[in-house]
């Protein structure tokens, strides 16, 4: 099952089109979203499962039973993916389109795709290729999970950062 999330507070309409146009040229059904609030004019898919709101439980509960992640480039969900061991394919908000407030995402994405587990599509049209890969070719199992806390160098850096007011070089 492929469960996709684009965070609760946006909705990211160019994703989930892309997904639901996808769906319907594959046939390929077996996909439950989370598309945030729609409002009026907000797209809605036509070809797979969704809700605009999930609570924690059912929110973990597809997590948990998902055998891929398709996403915003939002960190909680890069991090949930990575402490989980579920292989998470991202599709990052562009700021010149108004889908946030810059392009951080396109940042985050590009950083986290050098790591195991974790495909990028940088657009739209880079999805259903991408989709279509990871379905032909399973992503191989993630062996071990990322911490859900910081790495001691980071806190010790910004340790560092507060009390001696200089930036730290991490190692």
């Amino acid at each position: 099952m492929i469960f996709v999330t684009v965070g609760h507070e946006l909705r990211f309409d160019r994703l989930i089109e892309g997904l639901d146009d996808w769906s319907l040229a594959t046939g390929y059904q077996d996909i439950f979203a989370q598309v945030a609030e729609l409002g009026d004019d907000g797209y809605r898919p036509k070809n797979f499962k969704w809700q605009s709101f999930l609570d924690p439980d059912s929110f973990k509960s597809n997590f948990d039973q998902a055998d891929l992640i398709v996403a915003h480039a939002g960190m909680g969900t890069i991090i949930t993916a990575l402490t989980l061991k579920k292989p998470l394919l991202i599709m990052p908000r562009k700021g010149s389109l108004k889908e946030t407030r810059n392009d951080h995402q396109i940042a985050t994405a590009e950083q986290f795709s050098r790591r195991t587990g974790i495909y990028v599509a940088k657009d739209e049209t880079e999805l259903g290729a991408t989709l279509d890969h990871l379905i032909a070719n399973p992503p191989p199992k993630i062996n071990e999970a990322a911490s859900q806390f910081a790495e001691p160098q980071l806190i010790q850096a910004i340790r560092s950062f507060i009390y001696n007011g200089k930036p730290q070089e991490l190692t």
